[in-house]
């Protein structure tokens, strides 16, 4: 009986696979430490911006998400007209692959890049290349070393996920002088807001000076919106027009506008969040460290943790903390099979995890 057949590739695709979801059990508190999901929630100002359209729902959204690519322009110093609006910055990657790829093009990703980057080079029928990292750390001559002639694209988050690493902005622009003018360089700047080194700059001034270079971002992280799908791409002129040709015109709620534009303007909100994970961060990095297990200097919001191969196992760690309400993500399908990748969570979180290790790594 014959059916529908999907295109060639699709089925090599692994899906996204994301961060587990605790499920409470009675009298046992939970805590979710698995999706880089921000322990404050959005600045009370996005909610009640939220709130504040619930009573007009049967109206579409404005087609071009203006109010705020506007708010956006204010915050940065940037041109609106060279800003799109997308559900998430994951759907203006995808528009991105759909733009620029076809069968039988390439595009470059890290070895332990976003998983979304193979998801979307491969579903248009080009190859996804991956280049190797140097101590889990994108390698700028590993990337330039894999362009081919049919390198039409490079993918490249910085800071990265899930390993929490980042490269200076001076060998990100080395990058790109190093690439064929014909490749498009794509920065994901989606955990750019927890940053303080002084060398890092997540990438508008690159893309203000080409015409070869985005730059993405979300409102998923310090913003606290991940609900609402909504992300956003700085880019040249001819690139927006491109990727608006085929961008759905109603792809971000008008609930979802209202509250980004609420939350990019509460910079208090953001301040607060950048600083209580900064110092979290290192806690956190310091007392595991303490424990004998290593801890991959970060940037983020996260902090990715190794374990040993034999007896004090990620996957032993993975179901202790699990027994314990502390859901952490195992990251298997990014090729790190022993290493979990920890949110930073409340202080009162943070403080679990650290017993919970403690506990673990003493066998009790």
């Amino acid at each position: 009986m014959s059916r529908p057949v999907p295109n060639p590739g699709i089925l090599d695709i692994a899906p996204y696979t994301p961060g587990k979801t605790p499920v409470a059990e009675p009298g046992r508190k939970v805590f979710k430490l698995s999706a880089n999901e921000t322990p404050f929630g959005p600045s009370p100002k996005a909610i009640e911006a939220f709130r504040h359209v619930a009573d007009h729902l049967e109206d579409y959204p404005e087609g071009t998400s203006r109010v705020l690519r506007e708010a956006i322009g204010r915050h940065y110093g940037l041109d609106p007209n060279r800003i799109i609006c997308g559900a998430g910055s994951d759907e203006i990657l995808n528009l991105l692959a759909h733009t620029y790829l076809s069968h039988g093009d390439e595009a470059i990703s890290t070895t332990h890049g976003f998983l979304v980057y193979p998801i979307a080079t491969m579903a248009v029928g080009a190859k996804n290349v991956v280049a190797t990292e140097k101590n889990l750390t994108c390698d700028v001559d590993a990337i330039l070393n894999a362009v081919t002639p049919k390198t039409k694209l490079v993918w490249l988050a910085n800071p990265n996920n899930p390993t929490g690493t980042y490269i200076p902005f001076d060998e990100v622009k080395r990058l790109r002088a190093g690439l064929p003018s014909h490749v498009l360089l794509v920065l994901d700047a989606a955990y750019c807001d927890y940053v303080s080194r002084n060398d890092y700059e997540m990438g508008i001034e690159l893309v203000a000076t080409t015409e070869n270079t985005v730059v993405t971002h979300t409102f998923s992280k310090i913003h606290g919106l991940a609900a609402l799908r909504v992300g956003w791409m700085f880019g040249p002129e001819h690139i927006i027009d491109a990727v608006n040709r085929i961008r759905g015109p109603f792809n971000v709620s008008t609930p979802a506008m209202y509250a980004a534009v609420a939350a990019i303007e509460d910079t208090a909100h953001q301040a607060m969040s950048k600083q209580f994970t900064e110092t979290w961060r290192n806690w956190l990095t310091e007392e595991i460290t303490k424990l004998g297990l290593k801890v991959t200097p970060g940037v983020a919001n996260f902090v990715l943790i190794h374990f040993p191969q034999e007896g004090k196992t990620s996957d032993a760690a993975d179901a202790y903390l699990t027994k314990r309400g502390l859901v952490l993500r195992a990251l298997k399908n990014y090729g790190l099979h022993h290493q979990l990748r920890m949110t930073i969570g409340t202080e009162e979180a943070n403080r679990l995890v650290v017993e919970a290790l403690r506990d673990f790594m003493a066998g009790k």
